[in-house]
């Protein structure tokens, strides 16, 4: 069986176990949220050894050139040895305010002390100094001189429960990122854009939206956000001041009591996506469904960008 180095830690991996829980049982300590490769908070630096390809799926090729690797995806055939990654992944930041949007939903703003390059809907990693680690979507603008993150309250959520109850302005906490593709590109001004997600999946879709606007982008743009209940409708004002401004703007909120499944509003109003672009972000039942469903109707998978929000392990 090969061997996996990280420090002072030792220890052989068993078969079809990954670097990442062969080093959790060893107690090496290493940060790790959804353990589904979708995060990259268990990013590491590969000293020595090969590296599996998937254990590299979805990083830069900065990155990539770097070694860097994604510790709960890598299964070695050989033995590794493992280092935490340098100071070009991760980046200091604090928390620069903190707002209640809902009764279970927070806007924290990040601020950085350094130049730190992203693009609305992408998500980073937020980690904090005792190296708990989680991910979260970006609904700002770079221009904006900060980052807010939408982050939904859980029962028992180790970090949404610290930054509702204990977290203050200037606290410190490092980041890292960002990853995803879920972003909006200036090109094709005229192209319906379809942004539909739901919960907290509506913190990329916002970013999107106001980076269309302002990129000026003239064709029609359909935001549908989701939610069980009432409650969960959060910066509905806001989204429909958005839509009273600006004519190509249509905002639907939905109810799962009221109107039925999120993608069935959807597809009941329009039948065809041939030449749309998409945005699907939140429950990931919910995203790869409607991910087959607006292929089907005619959307070409280049121009549907989603980002499923996995729960950590």
């Amino acid at each position: 069986m090969p061997t996996l180095r990280f420090g002072d830690f030792s220890t052989e991996i068993a078969e079809n176990e990954t670097a990442l829980d062969a080093l959790l049982r060893t107690g090496a300590p290493v940060s790790y949220a959804c353990k589904a490769g979708s995060c990259g908070s268990c990013m590491l630096r590969a000293v020595d050894g090969d590296l599996p390809s998937t254990a590299q799926t979805g990083l830069k090729d900065a990155w990539k050139a770097r070694r860097y690797f994604l510790a709960c995806m890598c299964r070695p055939a050989n033995n590794l040895t493992a280092a935490p990654v340098g100071s070009d992944a991760q980046v200091s930041a604090s928390i620069a305010a903190l707002e209640p949007l809902s009764a279970d939903v927070m806007r924290v703003r990040v601020a950085f002390t350094e130049p730190f390059e992203f693009r609305a809907g992408q998500y980073i990693t937020l980690l904090r100094e005792d190296g708990l680690a989680r991910s979260y979507s970006i609904a700002s603008l770079p221009d904006d001189g900060h980052l807010d993150l939408h982050i939904r309250c859980l029962p028992n959520g180790r970090m949404s429960e610290w930054i509702r109850k204990q977290a203050q302005p200037g606290d410190r906490i490092r980041v890292l990122g960002p990853s995803g593709d879920c972003f909006y590109i200036a090109k094709d001004p005229e192209q319906p854009l379809l942004l539909a997600g739901t919960g907290t999946g509506l913190a990329p879709l916002y970013g999107v939206l106001l980076d269309a606007l302002n990129s000026n982008h003239s064709g029609p743009i359909h935001l549908f956000h989701g939610a069980v209940n009432e409650s969960g409708l959060y910066l509905r004002d806001e989204l429909a001041r958005i839509a009273s401004r600006y004519s190509n703007v249509d905002y639907v909120p939905t109810l799962l009591e009221r109107d039925g499944p999120l993608d069935q509003v959807i597809l009941n109003r329009f039948p065809k996506f041939s030449g749309w672009r998409a945005f699907l972000c939140g429950d990931p039942t919910l995203v790869q469904s409607l991910k087959k469903k607006l292929f089907l109707r005619g959307a070409d998978l280049r121009n549907i960008h989603a980002d499923a929000f996995v729960a950590a392990a």
